[in-house]
């Protein structure tokens, strides 16, 4: 026997996701145990180490596969009494979920495998202790999963042949598996089977036919077909287990078959010759974001062309102008199937969550009940990516910094236990993420001292933010309430990491609290970043766009009306005061010669609070192609990306609050 004869290497990604959404499962299911053991929560455990037990088999990571073997086993002890499971063993499952977790991550990057044989021997004494059976004897490795030697190509047998026993044919056993039901790739499993059972023989009166099987065409998940084999009933079964998602729902020897004719010089529809590679939903991020700046690209040059035909003669237009829509209906299709392609349910972030706020929480002393909901909702893959730190930091602070310990809260007259929720929510074309604690709050006036005692602001100045102003202090960088410094938070940085990660994206962070009650903080994020609302306004000559999500608001007023706070200008927006800035000085453009009786002043969200700017002249909204600047300009401050109009004219997008403190 050989290593694999086939290359495991095209299969690594896919390997790597699905091990880790089973791990991430997997660990979800622990947290929930220590709530409440239930035979059906320790069966869903069971299959999640089943299946990375199977796919880490198939690649021949024995290491691996060893690993979640014991862990496997060790479930399946407690399947027969869920009530052994206590606080110590659920720390062992979580151990081996993070060191199975290291294996698959390795294995992706192509690193070696982590020692882990210390953490077998555990499992196994466990188990043993568990059941008072002695300790598996050390066993050799694994058999590979495939042979070197590529099997004889497999003969289909006439539904018509005669049943007949004939010594020179090998036994014929009937299969019948069963797809996991919740396999996200049933299409890969079904195949990957077919594949494992062409090495042990001659597979014959496959039903649904492989082409059903790789497309995922499976009704009700199940498979039949006849295996022609040398092989044992239990070697089948052996080989069955390392699938992932299949099951082998029956085996049985049936009558020989009668002697296989000469093979076929014909290639047979039914036989995997090469490396067919297998047809799949996951595509690499980098194609995804290519296909997306392509069908943009497009959407450009459909404005372009709707742009220069408005300078044609008029008796020529009207067949152009219905081409073009034509056009545009066509390209606007195919962005948005592609943008459908690249949303992702906010789940892939919210499933890690609770391990995280169990581990915080026994670390820092907290009792903390996590209740998370609408997790399915759906973003664009860009953005859930850059969400996770966010969002876990926020979950950080909230445990840490929110939740007092059990005595404190009990002194408050509150339940020993805290409670966090995450919401997540759909409003239109925005999606709206709350994180909120019953803790203690935020101080707001100790936040305006400790602004004051660090020189990032003066008195007066602190004295005429708002309530909501007072409270994005907290996102200023090195600006921390914690009283002491833990390895969880209280270093005073994240917080302005967290404003900044979501403003990349387009988003925006608000925060309420009450003392005493707790502290809520509010994400309110676009469904995408590849298009964007900009507010186009105009300085000289020059056309820049702001982004809607951060524009407050619009006053025109002329500009000898504003008053002066430490001879700076300043502006009166409800009943906030606010600095106000020249675009054109920001910039360094020549300002509009023409002196107008109102001036526009558009009031922006910045990182110290909202300011206004004073621009020249508005040029309406606009949904425009967002896209990335690149090198040099990507290290321009104050520039977030930039767009092509419909005339062909670049447009700069501003990022304010770079802008302002360059």
């Amino acid at each position: 026997m050989a290593g694999p004869s086939w290359d495991t290497s095209r299969y690594l990604a896919l390997f790597a996701g699905e091990a880790a959404e089973h791990l991430d499962g997997l660990g979800k299911d622990v947290v929930s145990l220590e709530k409440g053991a239930t035979p059906a929560l320790v069966d869903s455990m069971f299959r999640h180490a089943h299946s990375v037990k199977g796919m880490a088999s198939s690649m021949a990571f024995e290491a691996t596969a060893k690993l979640a073997h014991r862990l496997e086993d060790l479930l399946d002890t407690l399947r027969a009494d869920v009530a052994r499971v206590d606080s110590s063993v659920a720390d062992l499952i979580l151990q081996t979920v993070d060191a199975l977790g290291a294996h698959v991550k390795a294995a992706a990057a192509n690193e070696g495998l982590p020692d882990s044989s210390a953490l077998v021997t555990k499992l196994a004494e466990l188990n043993s202790s568990l059941t008072g059976k002695p300790m598996p004897a050390p066993s050799a490795p694994p058999p590979p999963p495939f042979v070197s030697e590529p099997s004889p190509p497999p003969v289909k047998s006439s539904p018509s042949a005669p049943a007949a026993v004939d010594p020179a044919a090998p036994p014929r056993f009937s299969l019948k598996l069963k797809i996991n039901p919740g396999s996200n790739q049933p299409g890969v499993r079904g195949f990957l089977a077919y594949k494992r059972l062409g090495t042990l023989g001659n597979v014959f009166d496959l039903k649904p036919p492989l082409d059903d099987i790789k497309a995922g065409r499976v009704p009700q998940g199940t498979i039949t077909l006849e295996l022609e084999t040398d092989q044992t009933e239990d070697a089948i079964t052996r080989t069955m287990r390392t699938v992932a998602d299949i099951e082998l729902e029956s085996i049985a020897l049936v009558v020989k078959a009668p002697p296989a004719p000469p093979p076929s010089t014909e290639a047979d529809p039914n036989r995997v010759v090469g490396q067919e590679p297998a047809r799949t939903i996951r595509v690499r991020t980098e194609v995804m974001d290519q296909f997306l700046d392509q069908a943009g690209e497009l959407l450009l040059a459909t404005a372009r062309v709707r742009e220069l035909s408005r300078g044609m003669p008029e008796v020529l237009r009207p067949p152009l102008d219905e081409a073009v829509d034509r056009l545009h209906l066509l390209v606007k299709g195919l962005h948005d199937k592609v943008m459908a392609a690249r949303m992702t349910p906010i789940a892939v972030i919210t499933d890690r969550l609770p391990r995280a706020a169990r581990d915080i929480a026994r670390r820092r002393g907290r009792e903390v009940d996590l209740v998370i909901t609408g997790e399915d909702i759906e973003l664009d893959r860009a953005i859930v990516d850059e969400l996770a730190d966010p969002v876990l930091h926020l979950l950080r602070n909230a445990i840490d910094h929110g939740v007092e310990t059990p005595d404190e809260r009990k002194t408050a007259g509150k339940a020993p236990k805290g409670k966090v929720t995450l919401t997540v929510t759909r409003q239109r074309d925005r999606v709206v993420l709350e994180l909120s604690d019953d803790g203690r709050g935020i101080d707001v006036e100790r936040l305006k001292v400790l602004v004051v005692e660090r020189g990032l602001m003066t008195p007066d100045q602190t004295r005429l933010l708002s309530e909501r102003d007072g409270l994005m202090l907290v996102c200023l960088p090195g600006l921390s309430t914690a009283t002491d410094v833990t390895d969880i938070s209280g270093r005073g940085v994240g917080m302005d990491a967290v404003k900044r990660a979501l403003e990349q994206v387009g988003g925006t962070l608000d925060i309420e609290t009450r003392a005493g009650r707790g502290t809520t903080f509010r994400l309110s994020l676009p469904l995408t970043v590849a298009m964007v609302n900009l507010l186009l306004v105009g300085v000289g000559q020059e056309v820049y766009g702001l982004p809607i999500g951060k524009v407050s608001g619009v006053v025109e007023t002329a500009r000898e009306r504003l008053s002066m706070s430490q001879n700076a200008p300043v502006l009166q927006f409800g009943q906030s005061v606010l600095p106000v800035h020249e675009l054109s000085s920001l910039l360094e453009v020549p300002a509009d010669d023409v002196r107008r009786v109102q001036s526009p002043f558009v009031v922006v969200d910045a990182d110290n609070g909202r300011l206004a700017l004073a621009v020249d002249r508005l040029l309406g909204q606009e949904e425009v192609v967002l896209k990335a600047l690149s090198r040099p300009l990507d290290l321009v401050p104050g520039l977030a990306g930039v767009t092509i109009l419909g005339n062909g004219q670049p447009v700069f997008i501003l990022d304010v609050a770079r802008l302002v403190t360059a």
